[in-house]
Order: structure tokens, then sequence, then C-alpha cells
């Protein structure tokens, strides 16, 4: 880690905390960061040549695996004819009509360049729609760093209060409502307290910043029902969740239809992108067919689009089989770990949905951020310690999912299970 060591100094004297995203720093875990150099179908190296197997995945873009050929060759193609224009090219609308067929709900859309973009623009749109002020969010659900949102959002800032930050003035966040996650009873107290005053709903609807946290039987149903009764506009934020659940996201696996929807990391194929779409009335506010300002140089940026419909365009060939691929490995990996720590004696919450997963260190079960918050998460930096040392390297908080691609095969999964059982053999 010699190199790793030297680089973090460096960073440190230019950079605060030497990251440009405070997980990077290792904080919740302990231990120093590997600087990566460079990437391959499901590992990383660091710049004094140590391999990791990847469970992060950018943070869940890499579904396809990092360097993935058709990817890469998108890209350079791209590059050749020219990075960025600030003009409309012809790529935006092909990648725009993919993201209709996977999600039919997102009648129009826009691109941005990261899903903070996309979230603070969809609950600006569904203020103007229905003139309302109020929305809201659920504790633990992260969506970006705007002001309004960091309300009990999860992760990094998951033992915070209100504000989550530092710099963010009561009065910005005094129309933002922040409820328990599957709490339905919540969410009819605040619209019976709010009548007629509330905008929106948005969700992560599997929760993926306080860890993975999957809805309860009914809870989306309910969330569906209740904005629809009551004029509000229901927004799925699928940054995390959009083409991994399924093509169409938790939308699709569970049947339910927003009215609006927010997109970012697979869809951008690991470069900086976004979108938010839904029903073609609400989006035909936006500039300039409406009142509704919303603007970005970068905003569908031809190497962006080229590694989006890379990437999409993959799934959408082969979603018969990487689904399937993904769900089998998954499992394989979440259950086998769950397992070790059985027959170990250690308590721990497996919650999985698809290739999206976290093992909390916990008696109990994991259901919304407070179960979430009580995890033992010494046990989880000391398992997170024993990974990393071992090669596999978990995203490194105990509030923050674990993702998976098709490059992870059976070799990749023996011996992930190979550094567990080490682990456990030992506590």
């Amino acid at each position: 880690m010699q190199l790793s060591r030297q680089f973090q100094q460096r960073a440190e004297t230019l950079l605060p905390g030497g990251v440009d995203s405070p997980v990077r720093a290792f904080r919740a875990v302990g231990g120093e960061p590997p600087f990566v150099v460079r990437a391959e179908g499901a590992y990383l190296w660091d710049a004094d040549g140590n391999r990791y197997l990847d469970y992060f995945g950018s943070w869940g873009p890499m579904i396809l695996g990092h360097a993935a050929p058709r990817v890469v060759r998108a890209i350079q193609d791209a590059a050749a004819r020219g990075v960025s224009f600030g003009a409309s090219t012809p790529t935006e609308a092909d990648l725009a009509e993919m993201v209709h067929r996977a999600f039919p709900a997102v009648e129009m859309l826009r691109f941005v360049s990261s899903g903070t973009e996309a979230t603070m623009s969809a609950i600006r749109l569904a203020r103007a729609f229905t003139g309302r002020k109020f929305f809201v969010k659920f504790e633990g659900c992260y969506h970006g760093h705007s002001d309004s949102l960091l309300v009990k959002a999860g992760s990094g800032i998951a033992t915070l209060g209100i504000p989550g930050s530092a710099g963010v003035p009561e009065e910005t966040i005094q129309h933002t409502l922040a409820l328990p996650y599957n709490n339905i009873a919540a969410v009819e107290e605040a619209f019976t307290r709010y009548k007629g005053q509330i905008a929106c709903v948005i969700v992560e609807p599997v929760v993926g910043n306080a860890g993975c946290i999957p809805p309860q039987p009914g809870y989306l149903e309910a969330l569906r029902a209740i904005t629809a009764r009551e004029g509000a506009v229901l927004i799925f934020d699928e940054v995390m969740t959009g083409f991994r659940l399924a093509l169409g996201g938790a939308q699709e696996l569970y049947g339910i239809q927003p009215d609006m929807t927010c997109l970012g990391k697979i869809l951008g194929g690991g470069l900086p992108c976004g979108a938010f779409g839904g029903r073609a009335e609400i989006m035909r506010m936006l500039a300039p067919l409406g009142p509704v300002y919303q603007a970005g140089t970068l905003s569908g940026n031809p190497l962006a689009m080229a590694a989006g419909i890379a990437t999409v365009g993959y799934l959408i060939e082969r979603r018969d089989t990487v689904y399937p691929q993904l769900e089998q490995a998954s499992a394989a990996v979440a259950d086998g770990v769950a397992a070790m720590a059985r027959e170990a004696g250690v308590p721990l919450t497996t919650n999985r949905v698809g290739s999206m997963f976290t093992w909390f260190f916990s008696g109990e079960a994991v259901m919304e951020y407070e179960s979430a918050s009580r995890s033992d998460t010494s046990q989880f930096a000391a398992f997170h310690r024993a990974m990393i040392e071992a090669g596999v390297w978990l995203p490194p908080s105990q509030f923050e999912a674990a993702f998976l691609g098709i490059a992870h095969g059976e070799e990749e999964i023996r011996a992930t299970l190979a550094a567990a059982k080490e682990y456990f053999a030992k506590v």
C-alpha cells in the first residue's frame, strides 16, 4: 500500500480528506483506501499492483463489468468525433427511445449529468405541476446532495439529524417532510395534516443508501394509491435500481407505475449521466415548452450517450439471460455468507433484491433506517478489513448496498466465499 498511501497524502494537500466523495475515505471502516489505477471485468487494481474483486461496481453502474469491450469501443468511436458540442445530437433520441422501451411510464424525459440533478429537477417540476410546496421523502433514502433533500438521507450522513449537512439552512428544508420508510400510516398522517399541500412523494423503491432495504408487501402499492387519491406526483428514484433489478427497474419488478422516474448510474454506462422523465403532461411544463427552467451544458453529452446506448442496448438484447444470471450469482454470494455467519453464531441479517444486497451485522430484521442504524458497525468494519485484505473489496460502509455484475462468475463467487469463510472461522 506504499504508493496508495503516498497518493492519499498528496491528495490530502489539495482535496478535502483527499477525496472527491466522502465514503471513499474509508472513515467508516478504517484502514487505508487503495488508489485504483485500472479495472477490468470484476476486478480493480491499485497503484501497488494489488488486485481486488469488486463488489461496489463504481456504486452501481458496472453491471457489464469494468472496461466492457462494447462500451469502450462506443466511447472511443464517439470521442473520435468530438467529446462535447453543446448542441443536440441524434444519440440523445436513440438512448431516450431505449429508456422508454424499458420504462413505458417514462413518456418523455430529459438527460442531465447526475442523479442529483435528476431528483432536484423532478421535484421542481412536480411542484410546478401541482402548484404545491411540500414534498415527502423517507429516512435513509438518499436523493443527491441538493439542499432540500439532505434530510435524514442515509449513507454518509446516516447518523445525523435534520438538516443532514452544515450549510443547509432550516428555512431551505421547511417544506421537506421526512418520514419512516415502510410505514404507510406515517404517509397517511402527513397527507391528512398537510391536506392539499403536498406536491410529491419521492422514494427509492428499494432503499440503497441505508443499505439495501426492500419494500414490504403492499407498501409501494399504497404509495401509488395515496398519491393518486391526493393529486400528488409519485416519483421513483431509480438511479440505483433502474436497469439493475430488472430491465425496467423496480417499477417493472413490483408492477407499479409512478408519475415520474429518475435514472442514473447504469444509464450512462459508467460515464456521468442522469435523466428524469414521466408523464408527458408533466414533462411538457419544462422549458422551452413550459415555465419550468432547467438546463445543463453537458446534458446529453455524446460520450455518455454512447456508453449508455452500448450498455442499455446490451441489457435489452440479453435481458432473458442477464437478469437470471445476476439473480443466481447474487443469491450464491449473499446466502453463502449468511450461512457462514449463522454457523459461526454471528448475528447477521441479509437483505437482497436481485443483484443489490447488504449484510447487516444485526440480529433483527432491517425494514427501515432506524433498524438499520442499530447494526453493529464495528463488526462490519472488521469484516470489511478482513475481506479487503483477502482481495475482496466491499462497499466501505454498513449503510451502502453491494452490487455485482455479469463479470462475477463461479471463480469470483468461490473466492468471495473462501474469504468470508476465513473471516468467520476466526470470530
